[in-house]
């Protein structure tokens, strides 16, 4: 791809999560090699991609992974799922 961002000439999987942020083998979303290395827009697309019904529900997962984990406490999942809700709203 070209260096150049241009609105018109994005990819077909511009902000698809299914395509951009998958679900690896291992139970873990992975962008893919050309998104990482090689898309001139993996930034914006990833913010697009998480920013639909889809994006909020890979934030629940991100916190129940942190809940099991125990790196947040019971306050701050609660807190952050409550956020989800009002987004979802």
């Amino acid at each position: 791809m070209n260096d150049i961002k241009d609105n018109n000439n994005r990819p077909d999987c511009y902000g698809e999560l299914k395509k951009v942020f998958p679900m690896t083998e291992t139970g873990l979303r992975e962008t893919p090699h050309f998104c990482r290395y090689e898309c001139v827009y993996k930034t914006e697309c990833l913010k697009a991609a998480l920013v639909t019904s889809k994006g909020r529900d890979v934030e629940e997962e991100l916190l129940e992974r942190g809940s099991k984990a125990g790196t947040i406490g019971f306050f701050e999942r609660w807190s952050r799922k409550k956020q989800l809700d009002r987004t979802k709203s």
